[in-house]
């Protein structure tokens, strides 16, 4: 039984509410059980250095957590300096959304999605990932309507979910109880057609086979099919 109540390959309940912020290209709050993240997408006509006159485009991410998005006050990184985890966390989101964009398409200009963890349980870049693309999307298509771009530089969407297992058996979508008590641990990337972005996979306490390895992928696919679900309903 997990803790929650959910059946073994049962979601987290999803919600994703567009246009929370006044002044951001592309704003979404998602919310997935008790996860919920502030996702923006902020448009800037420049690109990084290293890409000037290359006529590519770049999608880069931020990622931060509220200091009581977790049940006791964490210090605010911005005191302290940025820990090498909430590091990873952006590079992958920025990786994960750059590889459903093409670049050519964007042109010479520069996406940033912020991510902004306001509570935590569980999931946190994987719901980030998932906001984030909505954000993207949002902002994308105001490009598309002021005709700054011509043809839809979005190739496909991009989601994110969480697999274990939890007591011997594979979950789908964990939440903190689960996720720290897992035996094995994965997040898993993918594009609206199921194609493999990033996977990332580690023994916490036992190690795990190929087949159970399989046993979550197939998980994972159901779950970001429902999310890829919740995001076009969130930007019809």
């Amino acid at each position: 039984m997990r803790p929650s109540g959910r059946a073994l390959d049962q979601m987290r309940e999803i919600s994703i509410e567009t246009d929370v912020t006044r002044h951001a290209e592309g704003s979404c709050l998602i919310r997935c059980g008790d996860t919920h993240v502030l996702c923006t997408a902020s448009l800037e006509e420049r690109v990084p250095p290293f890409l000037k006159n290359t006529g590519l485009g770049w999608v880069t991410a931020e990622y931060g957590m509220l200091p009581r998005a977790t049940n006791t006050r964490m210090r605010r990184e911005a005191k302290n300096g940025q820990s090498g985890r909430t590091q990873e966390i952006q590079r992958l989101i920025g990786r994960a959304l750059r590889a459903g964009v093409d670049r050519v398409a964007m042109g010479e200009r520069q996406i940033t999605i912020d991510c902004d963890v306001i509570q935590a349980d569980g999931g946190t870049r994987c719901a980030s990932i998932t906001g984030g693309w909505v954000a993207l999307r949002l902002a994308v298509n105001k490009l598309m309507k002021a005709g700054d771009i011509i043809s839809d530089p979005l190739t496909d969407n991009v989601a994110a979910v969480s697999c274990g297992i939890y007591a011997g058996q594979p979950v789908l979508d964990l939440d903190y109880p689960e996720d720290s008590e897992a035996g094995v641990d994965g997040n898993f990337v993918l594009t609206g057609a199921g194609r493999l972005i990033e996977v990332q996979m580690s023994a916490e306490g036992a190690t795990f086979t190929v087949g159970e390895m399989g046993e979550l992928l197939a998980l994972a696919e159901n779950g970001v099919s429902a999310l890829v679900g919740a995001q076009n309903a969130a930007v019809a």
